[in-house]
Order: structure tokens, then sequence, then C-alpha cells
């Protein structure tokens, strides 16, 4: 998801201080947490971006909910968006920080989908495979759809590898409809 532009500075801001500060992992995980409560909470979001609720009740919110579970320099960062108004792009601050803490470590992100969940070994093949193609650090995110029947998908970055069933299925149809051969009358 793509924010604005004051949403990206503010990104970049806290990654360069929490790099400035050997804190950026942890920074990491807190705009991770922070990103999924407001995705997971939506009272939570609402709450930010109404213009009826004063700021020191925003702010008040955000340590009740945060205090303990992020570092003091993202606790801050947050109070911080809320005196400049800020706090209603606070989720996508945190998703953009994400993905830039992801280019400046040179992490991909790969999408696997399958019909089931996978297990151990298989996963840990998926990802050397991945991370020997691309020549870099790589993020598994599982998914399962039922409806592929069975194989998998994968997509890492813009490439998208489709060994479903369900593709094969669709193709082997597309074959038939596709008759070479004329009738004879």
């Amino acid at each position: 998801m793509k924010g604005s532009r004051s949403s990206v500075r503010y990104a970049k801001a806290l990654l360069d201080l929490a790099a400035e500060q050997n804190s950026l992992d942890k920074v990491y995980s807190d705009m991770k947490l922070v990103a999924d409560v407001c995705r997971e909470n939506h009272d939570l979001s609402n709450l930010l971006k109404s213009p009826i609720v004063k700021i020191d009740k925003k702010q008040a919110i955000l340590k009740q909910i945060f205090t303990g579970k992020i570092s003091k320099l993202s606790e801050q960062f947050m109070v911080l968006l809320a005196a400049k108004r800020r706090e209603s792009f606070l989720e996508i601050i945190a998703l953009e920080f994400v993905e830039q803490y992801k280019i400046k470590k040179n992490i991909l992100t790969a999408v696997i989908t399958s019909a089931s969940g996978l297990d151990e070994t298989l996963r840990k093949k998926v990802l050397e495979i991945v991370k020997t193609s691309a020549n870099s650090e790589v993020e598994l995110i599982e998914k399962i759809n039922d409806k592929l029947i069975g194989g998998f998908t994968l997509q890492v970055g813009d490439k998208r590898i489709d060994a479903s069933l369900a593709k094969q299925i669709r193709n082997l149809a597309m074959g038939f409809n596709e008759n070479p051969y004329e009738k004879e009358l």
C-alpha cells in the first residue's frame, strides 16, 4: 500500500533515526505490530481518523495500547505523530516503514499459496531455491487456497509461478476447445 508523500517522509525519518540509534530491527518489529493492530482493529483506525477526539486523548489511547509492547523510540514517534496531527496516517506510515526496511536490508517477500499448508522440509526447500535465485534474504508468506486443488503458486516481486492443479485443468480444457481436426462431412 502506497502512502502519501508525508507518510513516506515520516517513515524515512523514523528509519534513519532508528538506524542512528542502532534499534532498526526492534523498530521494524514494532511497526509490524502497529500495522497489524491498526489493520485488525477498525475502531482504533476510526478513532485515529476522527477529528472530534482530542489529541491528548488519542495520545493516551496509543500509550495505553502499546506501552510495554514496543520500544520507547516507537512510542515517542507515535506521540509525535499525534502532536503533529498525523495520527490518522499511523497505519500507512508503519507499512511504509516496513517496506523501506525491507529495501534497506535487501529482503524480498515471497508469497506461496497452496491447497494445504507446507511441511517444514518443503518450506525450507522453497526458501533455499528463492534465496539462491534472488541473491537476497527472503521473507516467506504462506497462504492456503483450497480452490487450487493441488500444487502451488509462488509470487516473488513481479514474477509469478503457477504450478497448481487448477491451472493445469484450465490449460487442458482450453486444449480440448482448440481442436486441430475438422469434421468430415
